[in-house]
């Protein structure tokens, strides 16, 4: 069970990193959207985040159903007004969009049709098998990885190509004080906007504006429908 798992220090942030190819499944399951056993390159999974899949899968339907609701009716509270109610006094924007169906996983990373998301950046549906690791990285990463990255109750931030330097430095900082189930990431598309994303959460301001990005991490973080410890989900994992 994910409960009786021992719990683990946070750790600290590592260097900026670049996007790494993920590992190839061989011989991918049809009727699993989870890593198998038999003939599957787990990459970077790895044996910890294996233990967590196999803890959930063998809580139960009903109790998945459970951690849903509690997520869902957690994510509704002052925290998320407090949100909203700053990133419309900062002039910027924000919408909840209805959650897309997650199932089955993708086990490409370029499929044939490709995946139709409601929202730009993604904030919810179907996505690649194996999520990104936890990070802050230096190039764009595959919004199809880093939408199961949601689904674990991330917090991500893209900018674009058009903020400043001094932006980025203050996002670096941003990321560096609290980087537990966060992703940051360049999205050149964006051009002067950074986008704040979380399940089915989507916000957007000009530029990099710290109480914004504050206020939606402490609101919208691991709000999410899988449930996974805070502990495995630290920078490098």
């Amino acid at each position: 069970m994910v409960g009786r798992m021992a719990k683990r220090k946070p750790r600290t942030p590592p260097p900026p990193r670049r996007v790494q190819a993920p590992k190839t499944r061989t011989g991918p399951s049809r009727t699993s959207s989870r890593p198998q056993n038999t003939g599957v390159a787990l990459g970077e999974i790895g044996m910890r985040q294996r233990a967590i899949l196999y803890g959930v899968a063998l809580s139960g339907v009903v109790a998945l159903a459970a951690v849903v609701i509690l997520v869902v009716v957690a994510g509704g509270g002052s925290g998320a007004k407090a949100a909203i109610k700053a990133i419309r006094n900062a002039g910027g924007q924000f919408r909840t969009y209805p959650a897309l169906p997650r199932a089955p996983h993708y086990q490409t990373l370029n499929p044939t049709p490709a995946p139709k998301w409601n929202s730009f950046p993604p904030t919810s549906g179907r996505h690649y098998y194996q999520p990104l690791i936890f990070g802050i990285y230096t190039e764009p990463v595959p919004e199809i990885r880093a939408v199961h990255n949601l689904e674990h109750g991330a917090v991500i931030l893209q900018y674009g190509d058009k903020v400043s330097k001094a932006g980025v430095a203050k996002i670096t900082a941003w990321y560096r004080q609290d980087a537990n189930a966060v992703l940051v990431a360049p999205l050149p598309k964006l051009g002067d906007k950074v986008a704040l994303t979380a399940w089915t959460r989507w916000a957007e301001t000009t530029g990099f504006n710290e109480k914004v990005a504050n206020d939606f991490r402490r609101a919208f973080r691991y709000k999410a429908p899988e449930h996974y410890p805070k502990s495995y989900l630290n920078p490098g994992e």
